[in-house]
């Protein structure tokens, strides 16, 4: 069952999504539609999938204690 659906939005950020819908080939309805079906349904937040460079980086400093003051060095060492 369809069922209608009022938004309130700056009359810019419409004209963009419209004019974005259109190059996608979508109605606007279906974009917010999309956009909803992508919603979680539970009351934890979506987890993004991680670009390539963040995974890279999953488990570098695996079993290394890293202290603040260790930052600070780094920091200090990077930064004079």
């Amino acid at each position: 069952m369809q069922t209608k659906l009022t938004l309130r939005l700056d009359e810019q950020l419409i004209l963009r999504a419209k004019r974005y819908a259109r190059q996608s080939g979508k109605s606007l309805s279906e974009l917010v539609a999309d956009l909803f079906s992508r919603l979680n349904n539970t009351a934890e937040p979506a987890v993004r999938e991680l670009t390539p460079a963040v995974r890279s980086l999953a488990g570098a400093l695996s079993g290394r204690p890293i202290s603040r003051a260790d930052y600070r060095k780094h920091l200090d060492a990077k930064h004079s």
